[in-house]
C-alpha cells in the first residue's frame, strides 16, 4: 500500500492539504492562495517520504474525491507546491495558456530546477505560455 511508506505526519498533513487547497481555488485569489501555499519551504520536522511517493499518494487521494476536491492539474500541483515547499523543496508553480482548435486551455505544472517536476507526461506543458509562476520570479 503507497500510503504505508508514508509517515504518519506527511499523510495527514497530505490529506489536510487535499481537503483544505482544492476548495479554495474558486474561492480565493489565486495569488493569495499561491502565496500562502508557498510560506511553507524550510525544514521539515518530520523527514519527508521521496517526492516521487508523496506525488503518487496525492494523485491517489484526489482522484478519489468529489467536486471541488477532484483531481485537475492545477488542484494537484497546488496541493503538491505546498508540500514539497513544506519538505523544503525549490519548486515553483507555474500556469500557462494555449489556444488549439480555437478553444483557449490551461495548464499547471511544477517546476524544479527550470525543468517539469513530477509531471505525469513531461511535455505537456511545451506548448503552453506561462502567464503565472509563483513564486514569482526575482526581478533584476
Amino acid at each position: 500500500a503507497l500510503s504505508t511508506s508514508i509517515p504518519l505526519g506527511w499523510r495527514l498533513h497530505a490529506l489536510a492539504a487535499c481537503a483544505v487547497l482544492p476548495p479554495f481555488v474558486s474561492a480565493v485569489s489565486f495569488s493569495r492562495l499561491a502565496a500562502w501555499a508557498s510560506r511553507a519551504i524550510g525544514q521539515p520536522r518530520l523527514p519527508p517520504p521521496p517526492d516521487t511517493v508523496l506525488a503518487a499518494y496525492v494523485s491517489q487521494v484526489l482522484r478519489r474525491l468529489p467536486p471541488p476536491w477532484r483531481s485537475t492539474c492545477l488542484r494537484r500541483s497546488l496541493v503538491l507546491f505546498h508540500l514539497l515547499r513544506r519538505a523544503g523543496r525549490p519548486v515553483s508553480l507555474h500556469i500557462g495558456v494555449r489556444k488549439q482548435g480555437g478553444a483557449l486551455q490551461a495548464h499547471a505544472w511544477l517546476v524544479l530546477a527550470g525543468e517539469p517536476y513530477l509531471e505525469p507526461d513531461a511535455n505537456e506543458h511545451r506548448d503552453f505560455r506561462v502567464i503565472a509562476a509563483f513564486p514569482e520570479p526575482a526581478r533584476p
